[in-house]
């Protein structure tokens, strides 16, 4: 334990440099503050639904902060709907009704060792309607673009926080699924920081995997 905290604090030692060292080049460089933080291409973050020939309807919601995450919720909804089931895909600050769906998958981005703070908020507000019915998390990571056992444990422990905070809600799957990382979607600033951690660029998501984990065991334990 003693290590990881050392290790945290060296990254953050090395991240807040790197933040430094941007702002002091942007100046040098004549650049209006803020300039470097802007990002390079638009992110697109997939919403709709899909009607199913069954009555059943489920909500996928999901947290993403540079996209790839909403990929793979879009991808989830379409394997349900393919199941014959009506599916909702849509970014967690915009879901309505809760109640009014057969079961919900709640995923997202994994930063800065977390599952971002809107999806936690959403499972801790919703806890009542979430308990009635089925629910499956997912979590999307970069850590995974080059798995081992070692960093699935890893990623697989993002998710202790949010099972211990709402213990009430027992997800039938837990998904942990690798990213996309495109660098001309960055700001230059965090762009270098990722660099520095070796996180490599590319869409790594597995969409045979990630098909297979809404079938099973989403749809399977959803409506079998």
């Amino acid at each position: 334990m003693e290590n990881r905290q050392k290790e945290g604090l060296e990254v953050s030692r090395r991240e807040m440099l790197i933040l430094s060292s941007g702002f002091v080049t942007a100046l040098m460089l004549g650049n209006m503050p803020g300039a470097g933080l802007s990002h390079a291409a638009e992110i697109k973050f997939p919403e709709g639904k899909c009607t199913g020939k069954m009555e059943k309807k489920v909500l996928v919601a999901y947290a993403s902060k540079y996209g790839s995450t909403g990929g793979v919720a879009d991808a989830v909804a379409k394997e349900l709907c393919a199941k014959g089931v009506s599916a909702d895909v849509t970014l967690i600050r915009n879901a309505r009704n809760i109640g009014s769906y057969q079961g919900v998958v709640v995923g997202s981005a994994i930063y800065m060792g977390k599952w971002m703070p809107e999806a936690v908020d959403f499972v801790k507000k919703n806890k009542e309607a979430l308990r009635r019915v089925p629910v499956a998390y997912f979590l999307v990571c970069m850590t995974l673009a080059r798995p081992t056992d070692q960093k699935r444990a890893e990623v697989l422990a993002y998710m202790d926080p949010v099972l211990q905070e709402v213990p009430e809600i027992k997800p039938v799957g837990l998904g942990t699924f690798a990213g996309a990382m495109h660098y001309g979607n960055l700001s230059w600033i965090y762009k270098k920081i990722l660099q520095s951690k070796g996180t490599p660029e590319g869409d790594y998501r597995d969409w045979n995997a990630l098909r297979s984990w809404a079938q099973e065991p989403v749809y399977a334990k959803f409506f079998r």
